[in-house]
Order: C-alpha cells, then structure tokens, then sequence
C-alpha cells in the first residue's frame, strides 16, 4: 500500500507541475496580434 500513495503522489505533484505551467502560459505571455492574408487559388471556388 505505501508504494500506491508513493506513485499517487508523485502522479500529483507531477500534474501540478504541469498545471502550474499552463497556468502561468496562460496568464503571462501576451501575444503579438498581427495581420494575416491566405490567397485562395479561384478553383476552390467552382462546385465539381
């Protein structure tokens, strides 16, 4: 049994890490917007 608790709280910490991380993506990294242009080709426009 200790070796369970062991592996769910490494799992834990392992997920809060993770979770941490996202987080602070999240909130602190702002991006940059910026414009964006996509030619489509005229032959996407025919009905086949």
């Amino acid at each position: 049994m200790p070796s369970l608790f062991r592996f769910l709280t490494a799992v834990a910490v392992i997920a809060g890490i993770v979770y941490g991380v996202v987080f602070a993506l999240a909130n602190f990294v702002n991006p940059k917007p910026r414009e964006m242009t996509v030619t489509i080709p005229p032959d996407k426009f025919l009905k086949k």
